[in-house]
C-alpha cells in the first residue's frame, strides 16, 4: 500500500476515533479517557512488538531517538489530545476535527524550521484558504442578522491548540523515524519494519506520564474506576484506543515515512469532511451547506501547502 492510500485509511480511522472519543470524553472525562488510552496503547503495542521482534519495547533506540519521540508524544498526545478532547466536549467532534486542518500549516512551518523543507507562496495561500474555510464554517447570524461566532472562544482556542499539537508532533515523529532508521542494524529487518509502532509506543509513554501526573496533581485518581462502571463509555473508549493511537497514529507514522510529510498530513486532514455524515447519524447534528462548504475549503487550503 502506498503512503497516500495509507494516509486516506488513517483519515477514515480518525473519523471514527473522533466520534468514539466524543462519546467517551463526555461520559468519562478527558483525563480519565487519555490515561486509559495511553496505558492500553503501550500494552497492545508491547504485545505486537514482542510477537514481531521478540521484545515488548523499542529495540536499538538511542537516547536521541527517545528524545524526538518523547517530544512528539508531549506535543501530539499530552498537549494536542488534551486540547482536542476538551474541544469535543465544548463544541463536538465535527468542529474539533475542522480545526485539525490547521495541523497542515503548523506541520509545514515546523518542517521548515526543523527539517529545512521548502515553504513558498503556495504555503501562504494555503494558510489563507484554510483559515477562510474555518471562518466560513464557524460564523453565523444572531436574531438581528449580525455576524457572530457560532462557537465559544474556549472551544476555538482548544481547536487551535489541537491543530498545533498534531502538526508539530508529526514533524517531531518524522525526525525520530529518521534517526531511528539510521541506528537500526541492517540485519534487524523486523525491527525496521516495526519502527512506526515502536515510535508510537515511545510517544504513548510520554502521554501516560503527562496525563498521569496531571490526574495525580488534580487528585482525581478515583475517577479512573469509571472505565469499569460505564459500559457505554468503556466501549467508546476502546474504539478510540484501537482506531486512534494503536492503529491510526502508528499507521500515520508509517505513511509519513513512505511519502512527503505535507502530502500525508493533507490526506489525513480529510476527517472534517468525512465526519459530517456519521456525526449526523450518531448525534443528530444538522449540517448546513455553509458548514460543508467551509470544511471543503479548509481541507483544500491545507492541500495547497504542499503543491
Amino acid at each position: 500500500m502506498s503512503g497516500e492510500l495509507l494516509s486516506l485509511l488513517v483519515a477514515v480511522m480518525w473519523t471514527f476515533t473522533a466520534l468514539f472519543a466524543e462519546v467517551a470524553s463526555k461520559r468519562m472525562g478527558t483525563l480519565v479517557l487519555n490515561v486509559w488510552r495511553m496505558l492500553f496503547t503501550i500494552l497492545l503495542l508491547g504485545l505486537l512488538l514482542w510477537w514481531t521482534c521478540g521484545k515488548p519495547w523499542p529495540q536499538h533506540a538511542s537516547p536521541e531517538v527517545w528524545k524526538w519521540f518523547l517530544a512528539s508524544g508531549f506535543m501530539g498526545f499530552v498537549f494536542g489530545d488534551y486540547c482536542l478532547f476538551n474541544a469535543y466536549i465544548v463544541m463536538g467532534s465535527r468542529y474539533g476535527q475542522l480545526f485539525m486542518t490547521l495541523a497542515s500549516p503548523f506541520a509545514a512551518i515546523a518542517a521548515w524550521l526543523m527539517m529545512g523543507e521548502t515553504m513558498g507562496l503556495m504555503a501562504l495561500l494555503g494558510m489563507i484558504v484554510t483559515l477562510t474555510g474555518i471562518i466560513i464554517s464557524i460564523m453565523g447570524k444572531d436574531d438581528a442578522g449580525s455576524r457572530q461566532l457560532k462557537l465559544p472562544r474556549r472551544g476555538i482556542l482548544l481547536g487551535i491548540g489541537a491543530g498545533l499539537g498534531q502538526g508539530v508532533g508529526l514533524v517531531l515523529s518524522k525526525q525520530g523515524l529518521l534517526h531511528y532508521a539510521a541506528e537500526i542494524p541492517a540485519e534487524a529487518t523486523e525491527v525496521a519494519a516495526m519502527m512506526p509502532f515502536a515510535g508510537t509506543q515511545m510517544r504513548a509513554i510520554m502521554g501516560l506520564v503527562g496525563f498521569g501526573v496531571t490526574l495525580l496533581f488534580l487528585r482525581r485518581w478515583q475517577t479512573m474506576s469509571r472505565f469499569f462502571t460505564d459500559f457505554k463509555g468503556a466501549f467508546a473508549a476502546m474504539g478510540a484506543i484501537l482506531l486512534g493511537p494503536f492503529f491510526g497514529v502508528s499507521l500515520s507514522l508509517m505513511a509519513v515515512g513512505m511519502t512527503n510529510t505535507g502530502i500525508a498530513q493533507t490526506l489525513m486532514s480529510l476527517t472534517p469532511i468525512l465526519i459530517l455524515w456519521p456525526s449526523r447519524l450518531m448525534f443528530g447534528t444538522k449540517v448546513s451547506m455553509q458548514e460543508l462548504v467551509g470544511a471543503i475549503i479548509a481541507v483544500a487550503g491545507a492541500s495547497l501547502f504542499f503543491l
